[in-house]
């Protein structure tokens, strides 16, 4: 009997987090994080990372697990989080896998395969080289000419998992895109019930700013110079929206306001990049969060998740 588990899914700042908490209290369930930078301590305000208050009781996992200096993969990720998965059913709970980062949690819903293909250092260093003459635009849009799915999933400040997708177009001769699309016209292993979660763009765009606003609130500044002072600078956690453009203001390269700015334009521009990926994957039922009754939303896709895998309500 395949294993159960819940996925949900949508743009940076729709209500993932506190959807996912509500309906796993209901279903006695755990969380599993599918978000790639949420992985690294000490980056919690430009993350949106939950809070044990905000976990309300409910187990979360994948947290706080790397250091900001330590690279973490899809392949680490998968690795991690399959076993979770099988751990959670052991305790006779029901497993959710909530995040916005549209390759990590496919390759756990289908299994991919892309960890196993072997790295190409000569080819990475030549990538790298690139990057430092041309800068990391340049190399995002050189993967947009020969996957453009795969680009529009990867943010350019990402540059390692860009380089990472054109190796293994280099190596296997299949984009990213081709190697996933193969990999889920294979049924999934699991018994699964994907979620997405949508708003009107332009509320969703709203809510980024306001979300932004409240970061830099909270310290963000002080959150990044952290890591700046560390001396961590090449790094992928580093990369991540919000340390990007804050590593760029403590540089001097820009002020404050231009920062936040540019920090509110790329968190949108992501969120658009989520739903584009999401919405190319059919088997995603999706729920609009737009200006809803939340406890009555809720418990529509409570009713919709209960129905499907005949889950009891704690």
């Amino acid at each position: 009997m395949k294993e159960k588990l819940v996925a949900i899914v949508g743009p940076t700042a729709v209500g993932k987090t506190k959807t996912s908490v509500m309906l796993a209290k209901r279903l006695n369930g755990e969380v599993i994080s599918g978000d790639s930078m949420q992985v690294y301590r000490g980056m919690d305000i430009g993350t949106a990372k939950i809070t044990a208050e905000e976990m309300d009781g409910v187990p979360h996992h994948l947290i706080d697990i790397k250091d900001p200096s330590e690279s973490f993969s899809v392949a680490d990720f998968q690795d991690l989080a399959t076993p979770l998965i099988t751990e959670i059913h052991e305790r006779g709970r029901l497993p959710f896998l909530v995040g916005g980062t549209g390759l990590y949690v496919n390759a756990v819903i289908h299994q991919f395969n892309l960890g196993d293909i072997r790295a190409d250092e000569d080819y990475r260093h030549e990538l790298e080289a690139f990057v430092s003459s041309y800068g990391v635009q340049a190399l995002h849009d050189k993967l947009s000419k020969v996957d453009p799915k795969a680009a529009a999933a990867i943010h350019p400040n990402n540059y390692r998992r860009v380089i990472r997708a054109l190796e293994i177009i280099k190596l296997t001769g299949k984009t990213v895109t081709e190697q996933a699309r193969h990999e889920e016209e294979t049924p999934s292993p699991y018994n699964l019930v994907m979620i997405g979660l949508t708003m009107e763009r332009d509320v969703l765009y709203d809510r980024i700013n306001r979300r932004v606003d409240q970061m830099v609130e909270e310290g963000l500044i002080d959150e990044a110079k952290k890591l700046y002072d560390r001396g961590i600078r090449d790094c992928q956690s580093v990369q991540a929206i919000g340390y990007k453009e804050m590593y760029d203001y403590l540089d001097g390269n820009v002020t404050l306001e231009e920062a936040i700015d540019t920090l509110k334009r790329n968190s949108r521009r992501y969120a658009k990049r989520q739903l584009t990926w999401f919405r190319n994957k059919a088997n995603v039922t999706w729920f609009d969060m737009t200006d809803v009754d939340f406890d009555k939303k809720i418990m529509e896709i409570h009713n919709f998740i209960a129905g499907k895998l005949e889950e009891k309500s704690k």
